[in-house]
C-alpha cells in the first residue's frame, strides 16, 4: 500500500510567541501538512528568545527534526519597536520557564534557508508567514527570481478595514517591518493575507484547550500554560461574553487553517501597499476600485488576494480537531 504525501510542505516564518506556538502545533499535527522548517525573526520578542521558543517548541511537540534557522533581529529601515511582553510575557511564551533546549540552529540564515529549499524544490514550498516579514523580504534579496518558484505565500498580518491592535491603521506584524512587508505584497508570488478583519473572529476558548490537555497531557499542557498570560491580557483590554469560558482570538494559526481549508475564508483582491512612513505607518492599503488613480502608487503592483470574512467557528473546529485527533 503508497501512503500519499502531505499536500503541502510547508516552512513556517515565525516570532514565538504564544499563538505562534498553536499554529507550529497544528502544522505538525494537520496530515495534509508536511512542515519543513522554521525561520524566526524578532517581533513577540528579540530573535535569539524567538530561536530559543522555536527550538523548545520543537522539542516539546517531539518534532526535532524540523529544521530551525534564525533570520533577523531588526527591521530593514525603521527602527524595531519593543517587544509586547504585556502580552506575550517577557519570555516570549507567557513566562513559563522552558528548559534550555537542545536542538541548534542551522548553520545559515533564516533567508538562505528559504531560498536554499526553493530551489530545491521547485513549484512545492508554501511559506507561511506569521511574525515580522523581513525574512521574506531579504530572501526575494537574495534571489530575485524567488517569487516564481514559490507556490504560494500565506500571511498573519495586516488588516484591511477592521482596527489594527497597535495603531487604529496598523497590524502588529506589519508595522513591525512595513517596509519588507510592502516589498513582500509587491513581489509578484500568489500571496494572501489572513489579517484581524478574520482572526479576531476566530476565538479559541479555554475550553478547548482543557479538551486538548486531557487527551495529550504533555503537549496539551504545555499549550495550556503559555497560554495564560495572552488569556489574561486579552480578558483585561478586551469585553469577553463569556467569562465562564474566556477565549483569545486565533491570529496564527488561522493562517495555517487557510492552507488547508480555504473555503472557510472570504477574500478580496487588488493591488496592495503598506505605508512606510507618517502617522498611518504599517496601514494596509489594497486598492478594490479597479480603477485608474492620478497618483501611480498602485499602478504595476500584482494583485493579492486578503481574507475579510470567515466561518469562525469552523476554523476554530479544524485546530481543535486536528489537536485532538494527533497521536502525541
Amino acid at each position: 500500500m503508497t501512503t500519499m504525501s502531505p499536500t503541502h510542505k510547508v516552512i513556517i516564518d515565525t516570532d514565538p510567541g504564544i499563538d505562534d506556538v498553536q499554529a507550529i502545533a497544528f502544522a505538525i499535527a494537520h496530515k495534509n501538512i508536511e512542515l519543513l522548517a522554521l525561520t524566526t525573526v524578532f517581533g513577540n520578542a528579540d530573535v535569539k528568545t524567538t530561536t530559543r521558543n522555536a527550538l523548545s517548541t520543537l522539542e516539546v511537540l517531539d518534532s526535532e527534526s524540523v529544521q530551525v534557522a534564525e533570520g533577523a533581529e531588526s527591521p530593514l529601515s525603521t527602527n524595531r519597536l519593543d517587544a509586547p511582553d504585556f502580552v506575550h510575557g517577557i519570555d516570549g511564551l507567557g513566562n513559563i520557564a522552558l528548559a534550555v533546549p537542545q536542538k541548534v540552529v542551522e548553520n545559515m540564515s533564516a533567508a538562505e534557508l528559504i531560498v536554499e529549499y526553493v530551489n530545491r524544490q521547485p513549484g512545492e514550498i508554501s511559506l507561511v508567514a506569521i511574525g515580522p516579514l523581513t525574512n521574506l523580504a531579504l530572501a526575494l534579496e537574495l534571489d530575485p527570481g524567488l517569487a516564481s518558484k514559490v507556490k504560494q505565500v500565506v500571511v498573519m498580518g495586516g488588516t484591511v478595514i477592521a482596527p489594527g491592535n497597535v495603531t487604529p491603521l496598523a497590524e502588529a506584524n506589519f508595522i513591525n517591518d512595513p517596509h519588507a512587508a510592502d516589498i513582500v505584497l509587491g513581489a509578484g508570488w500568489p500571496i494572501t493575507i489572513i489579517g484581524l478583519d478574520v482572526t479576531m473572529k476566530v476565538s479559541l476558548f479555554d475550553s478547548d484547550l482543557a479538551n486538548v490537555r486531557e487527551k495529550h497531557p504533555s503537549v496539551g499542557e504545555f499549550i495550556w500554560n503559555s497560554s495564560r498570560h495572552y488569556v489574561d491580557f486579552y480578558k483585561a483590554h478586551y469585553p469577553q461574553e463569556r467569562e465562564v469560558d474566556p477565549s483569545t482570538p486565533m491570529h496564527d494559526a488561522s493562517a495555517l487553517v487557510y492552507l488547508v481549508e480555504p473555503s472557510l475564508f472570504e477574500l478580496v483582491s487588488g493591488p496592495a501597499r503598506v505605508i512606510c512612513e507618517g502617522i498611518a505607518i504599517g496601514q494596509l492599503a489594497i486598492d478594490r476600485s479597479n480603477r485608474k488613480f492620478e497618483l501611480p502608487d498602485w499602478e504595476n503592483r500584482p494583485t493579492i488576494n486578503a481574507a475579510v470574512g470567515v466561518q469562525g467557528p469552523q476554523v476554530k473546529d479544524v485546530f481543535v480537531d486536528t489537536l485532538l485527533d494527533y497521536s502525541w
